[in-house]
């Protein structure tokens, strides 16, 4: 299989190339710098359950650092205040960095479902929801960034799994085992299409998804709802104090 380096420098040619594309496509150059270099980084990203730890090391340090800051306008639609960016920032870095480094260790088989194409979908779509802006296109081309690193990754194996030996073409045992859809572990397939399934409905639920095809989210629907509540409010306040008002010139014109 491609080691380490043959993985990243792989990646990051082609996330120089996807960057290029998108800046002749019209894409502003900081945006396409950014899926670019996501490409660049996703090359690592099947490797995550590398026994050797350097691509789970690289990784994890990477997203702790980048992460929060992905994140900043996400707190900022929240309406936190500095302090609270703050805090929510040093505690995704000390989650991400120590709490998900430690899970992958434990929980994960080399070669196993982080080499599918259902994963590579998963990391695909972490990337267009880690990216707050408000336009679905630059994050649809950050989520393609991610997608093209990590297949770059299992195609890579997969072609390293061909070799030639004594005049003909010979597979390894390791053919077959990065561009799957399913692996030899059921656990780990439904683990794995649990999470396709729940991340594609959180990115078909995102606001930006919805008004891009003309859906209307709930919370709007129930706020439009709320607004339509205090206007009739007001409007029923306005007429009792019309009533009240001219009773009150009524009684003061009897008593006259």
């Amino acid at each position: 299989m491609a080691d380490f380096k043959t993985h990243i420098s792989t990646s990051t040619v082609l996330g120089i190339g996807y960057a290029g594309t998108g800046i002749l496509a019209g894409v502003p150059i900081d945006s396409a710098m950014i899926a670019g270099g996501l490409c660049g980084v996703s090359g690592m990203l099947p490797d995550l359950d590398s026994d050797s730890g350097v691509p789970l090391r690289e990784a994890m340090a990477f997203a702790a650092a980048v992460v929060p800051m992905f994140l900043v306008s996400r707190f900022e639609q929240l309406g936190l205040s500095y302090e609270s960016m703050v805090l929510a920032g040093g505690s995704i870095y000390l989650l991400i960095r120590f709490g998900v480094s430690e899970m992958l260790k434990r929980y994960t088989v080399h070669r196993g479902m982080f080499h599918s194409i259902p994963a590579a979908i998963i990391f695909a779509e972490l990337g267009f929801l880690i990216c707050g802006c408000h336009d679905i296109r630059l994050r649809f081309f950050n989520a393609g960034g991610v997608l093209l690193g990590v297949l770059s990754h299992l195609a890579l194996d997969e072609l390293y799994s061909i070799e030639w030996a004594r005049g003909r073409l010979r597979l390894k045992k390791s053919a077959g085992t990065a561009l799957k859809f399913w692996g030899k572990d059921l656990w780990g397939n439904i683990s794995v299409y649990a999470k396709l399934l729940l991340l594609t409905a959180v990115v078909l639920s995102e606001p930006v998804v919805l008004d891009h095809y003309g859906i209307e989210a709930p919370v709007a629907g129930f706020r439009r709802h709320d607004a339509h509540e205090h206007e009739s409010t007001d409007s029923g306040t306005t007429e009792k104090e019309s009533i009240y008002e001219a009773a009150t010139s009524f009684l003061e014109e009897l008593r006259r």
